[in-house]
């Protein structure tokens, strides 16, 4: 649908939204992070548009995980703007767990899905958002290479398929000069309400012309 965005990943995206309540322009159903943030100034700027906003973040997630539910929290939406952010958990249960994605798996992966919904949502267009880390609380350096190469396969990936890319790790990597890593992303990875404010004001400058 023309007028439905979807925000999809893991639990950056998620933000504790309600699994109870999954409707459009929910409070709960958004979380309290970015997606929420960036839909209220879009139903705010928009309030005759009749736009509908869902969030279906689920934390914890890895590429593999929105592959195996992507017919139903992405295709059965038909959303006409599709924001994607993932990547964090594929290295973080790496390195904790043993139970990651690989970068070339993750690249596979994520063509694959963007190639599926290609072909299941042609209109549908697309924005694929940088995962990111910064060196404190659970991130540790070994970090770093990795996750800035699966940045620049997201990158490589939004040229490819006329995506908008929202670089989210070049922000906070800039963000440092301002305040402490930890201002920002407390644990390395989950943003502070400053974080999710940064990251709402950078995804809606690089979305605008979607809208």
């Amino acid at each position: 649908m023309k007028n439905r965005v979807l925000f999809q990943g893991d639990s950056i995206t998620d933000a504790d939204r309600s699994r109870a309540n999954t409707g459009a322009n929910s409070n709960v159903a958004l979380g309290c992070g970015y997606a929420y943030l960036c839909a209220a100034r879009l139903l705010s700027r928009q309030p005759t548009s009749g736009l509908e906003i869902f969030n279906r973040g689920i934390s914890g997630n890895r590429i593999l995980d929105l592959y195996a539910r992507w017919k139903g929290d992405v295709l059965a939406i038909q959303p006409g703007v599709l924001s994607i952010l993932i990547g964090v958990n594929d290295s973080w249960h790496d390195f904790n767990s043993g139970t990651g994605v690989d970068v070339p798996r993750y690249a596979k992966t994520y063509a694959e899905l963007l190639e599926w919904t290609r072909e299941a949502l042609p209109d549908t267009r697309l924005v694929l958002c940088e995962p990111f880390v910064l060196h404190c609380g659970a991130v540790g350096a070994e970090w770093g290479p990795e996750m800035r190469e699966r940045g620049r396969i997201v990158r490589d990936l939004a040229e490819k398929f006329g995506a908008v890319f929202v670089p989210f790790q070049s922000m906070f990597d800039a963000s440092v000069s301002e305040a402490p890593s930890e201002y920002w992303l407390p644990d390395g990875v989950h943003p502070s309400p400053a974080g999710h404010e940064r990251m709402a004001q950078l995804w809606m400058e690089k979305t605008e012309s979607l809208f």
